[in-house]
């Protein structure tokens, strides 16, 4: 079924990007993208010929398989109807509807007729949809969802830089401990299925990592859940790994911990970071361990929240409200659990997270770092950039691509402020020609370095030897006025021409179509003969798109033509 639903898909795709075209002049009310599906199960279970509609075809698609299959039954009720009125109206007026199709006007009557049922069936869908989402489990404690709207409307977050926080984690005493475990592990130690060391196993494990043995009447291997969790920790850094035949082996390069690069000391505390469940409290009874889950998290995101800091006694007593709204069993987990935060606060801090400094709780900044990727990781979004002052030019730039005019204005007069104009252009451009693909950092850094006059002079030299700064430097340096300095050449302009192409087309499609209209298909027709010479790295690219969505068939098919030329230098 899969090859099918594929071949049906490419046979209708030069169709249905006609029709988006056709749409936007002529039925500007639809939604395009939702004729898609529609024409795609028609073709599939109806008809092998894309210009056949019959009216029993059409209710049997809309009433019977649409609602299998629709994904957005919302959007399905407010517009699929509409859409698939403009496509067979699309079909009919460029001659592709078939004789032995039914006539337009029986199928608009068709569509007329089955209006309310259709709707009906969507909105049962969803009905269904909610009541699905209704009967998922209530998030837990640490359930960032809950705080969407509030972390949406925080201020910045600046984040501190990599060595900073590299040196940080190098400090964890968690890790440490982690370390030491592996180290103690050894290349290859067998382990238990009921549990994994036995007791004298266990209790060397726990003098490997500087942990007093419990006093415990039972085993000892059930008396010391920090232990277990200090394993599952050296499991998540990679310092453990399971072998063959119930064994365990040490990573090689783990008794090297603290490593001497950042980005490898970064990395691995990414790695263990999802440890900070291991901090919510354990208790005996499991349905009250359950009732405080996510405790850990739910510190982490009230003190982002906060701006950093609580109040150990504020944030104990709002964590222990929203345990009891959460669980029917919250309070009674929260009493038996004596000092709930203790576990989540000593884990934490054994993380390099947060410090006590008297009644006050505090994130650090490897804590800030870590709770916005915890964030990220839950697909919410919160505004977080580096520290202006540790902000490289790369990272300038790319971040600025994201943003608003007047943000990244202001991101990079800041970040200015902080240098020399020369060296700020120095940096820049840089920056622009480390990855020749990325036409957008270009124009970025050629826009701004074009601001600062004659003292980013010397930087436009050093670009002029690299083939993809070199036309925006020939461009400055001619503007400027600079004696000796080369005048752009026709290729420059061409060079300047397909970055700008690559930049709209990375806006969409329906973008990328207007500003190729913007400058008429004669004018398009001419670029091409020429413009495929062009080492670009996105030339082949823009060609095929081109060929592919200009409304004009000879530019198109210029593009054509001159797509098979770049592929054959």
């Amino acid at each position: 079924m899969t090859d099918r639903i594929e071949v049906a898909a490419t046979e209708l795709r030069p169709l249905l990007e006609e029709f988006i075209m056709w749409a936007r002049a002529n039925a500007p009310g639809s939604d395009p993208e939702l004729v898609g599906p529609a024409a795609l199960w028609h073709r599939l279970a109806f008809s092998q010929d894309l210009g056949t509609w019959k009216r029993a075809d059409l209710r049997n698609l809309l009433l019977d398989r649409m609602p299998k299959v629709v994904e957005d039954p919302d959007a399905a009720a407010d517009g699929m109807l509409p859409a698939v009125d403009a496509y067979l109206t699309f079909l009919s007026q460029t001659g592709r509807l078939t004789e032995g199709s039914d006539s337009l006007a029986d199928l608009q009557a068709e569509l007329d007729d089955v209006e309310d049922e259709f709707v009906d069936l969507m909105e049962e869908l969803i009905d269904d949809a909610e009541g699905e989402e209704d009967e998922e489990e209530t998030g837990d404690l640490g359930d960032f969802e809950l705080f969407a709207d509030e972390l949406a409307e925080l201020d910045t977050i600046r984040l501190r830089p990599d060595s900073e926080l590299a040196a940080a984690a190098r400090e964890a005493p968690l890790i440490a401990k982690a370390r030491d475990l592996a180290v103690w592990v050894g290349s290859g130690r067998r382990v238990g299925e009921d549990t994994l060391l036995s007791d004298a196993e266990v209790e060397e494990a726990l003098a490997a990592v500087g942990l007093p043995r419990p006093e415990t009447e039972g085993p000892v291997a059930e008396a010391v859940p920090y232990l277990w969790n200090i394993w599952n920790l050296a499991v998540d850094l990679e310092f453990l790994e399971p072998g063959d035949a119930n064994t365990v082996a040490v990573q090689d390069d783990t008794s090297e911990w603290p490593f001497d690069d950042d980005e490898d000391v970064l990395d691995a505390w990414m790695l263990g970071l999802h440890s900070v469940d291991y901090g919510d409290p354990e208790l005996d009874d499991d349905d009250l361990t359950m009732a405080l889950a996510g405790l850990t998290r739910g510190v982490l995101v009230r003190l982002l929240l906060a701006g950093g800091s609580r109040d150990l006694d504020e944030l104990s007593q709002e964590l222990a409200e929203a345990a009891a709204d959460l669980d029917e069993l919250g309070s009674d987990a929260w009493e038996a659990a004596g000092d709930p935060l203790a576990p989540a606060i000593d884990w934490l801090i054994g993380y390099g997270m947060v410090e006590v400094d008297g009644k006050t709780l505090r994130l650090t900044p490897l804590g800030t770092e870590g709770v916005v990727h915890l964030v990220d990781d839950a697909d919410i979004e919160v505004d977080a950039r580096p520290a202006i002052e540790s902000m490289s030019a790369h990272e300038l730039l790319a971040l600025s691509a994201e943003l608003p005019e007047d943000e990244a204005d202001a991101e990079f007069a800041a970040w200015m402020r902080l240098r020399e104009p020369g060296k700020a252009a120095e940096e820049l451009l840089e920056a622009a020609g480390e990855d020749e693909s990325d036409a957008l950092i270009r124009v970025q850094a050629a826009s701004v370095v074009g601001t600062l006059g004659e003292a980013a002079i010397p930087a436009w030299r050093e670009a002029l030897k690299q083939p993809t700064l070199r036309p925006y430097a020939a461009t400055h340096l001619s503007q400027l006025e600079v004696e000796g300095a080369p005048e752009p050449t026709q290729d420059d302009t061409h060079w300047l021409i397909l970055d700008m192409w690559t930049i709209s087309a990375g806006l969409g499609r329906s973008e990328f179509v207007s500003s190729l209209q913007d400058i008429g298909p004669d004018m398009v027709g001419n670029l091409l003969e020429v413009i495929w010479k062009i080492p670009h790295a996105h030339v082949e690219e823009l060609l095929d798109l081109i060929s592919q969505v200009h409304p004009d068939k000879q530019v198109a098919k210029a593009a054509r033509r001159a797509l098979f030329k770049a592929r054959s230098l």
